[in-house]
């Protein structure tokens, strides 16, 4: 059970003071126009999302919230940041906005499915490497690879743990993949962990080089064809993990 009081304030990023304030003033009805006031009033997690309207707007008050977003090139996957765009400022307008964290990172360089959730076991669920979650990517490539080894050696000793490595066509690659016209070949692949720039090293070490690089799976979870860079959706985060 959680308080009306503190729900409100969550969802709307304020203190349960002002939270409370706007309940005493009657400026939050539930979904058939009742006021409500009461902000000591329990409210079962189970039957959320609640629907209500405070000043008129339509809200769906939430315990907790994870977004999947279409992250663009330019921007850094990061709460704040002195110089660049952040990722954080495109999922603004999503619930429990305050609390959102991401899953993992993306670098600059790189589109696509970048996970968001307020829930901090989900964020270690996700991402330890005893949990083995895949991430797959859609590559632009400036040449073709060469085939891929037995055992396969980074620099630094790094062995990264490739799942599935195959061509792609041009013309089946994601919408959100940033192809230059010299792209000279197309690569699909899924690893397991997230060691630094892991999938430019991998086409370095197989002699080639990365132009455009777009994660397109988290898990099961996919990115939409249809959703723009830079849009966000809502998902069940346990989809992720469901058969790995």
């Amino acid at each position: 059970m959680i308080r009306l009081d503190a729900l409100l304030a969550r969802n709307l990023g304020c203190s349960k003071t002002a939270a409370a304030a706007l309940l005493a003033a009657g400026r939050v009805r539930d979904e058939s126009g009742q006021v409500l006031t009461d902000r000591r009033r329990a409210i079962d997690e189970a039957a959320l999302p609640l629907p209500v309207n405070v000043d008129g707007a339509r809200r769906a008050l939430v315990a907790e919230a994870h977004v999947l977003l279409n992250k663009p090139t330019g921007v850094v996957t990061a709460l704040r940041d002195p110089v660049h765009r952040t990722a954080y400022e495109l999922v603004r307008s999503a619930p429990l906005y305050g609390e959102l964290r991401p899953v993992g990172r993306l670098d600059m360089d790189t589109t696509g499915l970048l996970l968001w959730t307020s829930d901090g076991a989900w964020v270690s669920r996700l991402t330890h490497p005893k949990h083995a979650v895949p991430r797959t990517y859609e590559v632009a490539l400036a040449r073709p690879h060469r085939p891929l080894p037995q055992a396969l050696v980074l620099d630094g000793g790094h062995r990264p743990r490739i799942q599935a490595l195959s061509a792609l066509a041009r013309e089946g690659a994601h919408p959100s993949l940033q192809a230059p016209p010299e792209a000279a070949a197309f690569a699909t692949i899924t690893v397991v962990g997230g060691a630094y720039h892991e999938v430019r090293r991998i086409f370095a070490a197989l002699g080639s080089h990365v132009l455009g690089l777009c994660r397109v799976g988290f898990g099961r979870l996919t990115l939409p064809r249809e959703l723009p860079l830079g849009r966000f959706i809502s998902v069940d985060v346990r989809q992720a993990i469901s058969t790995c």
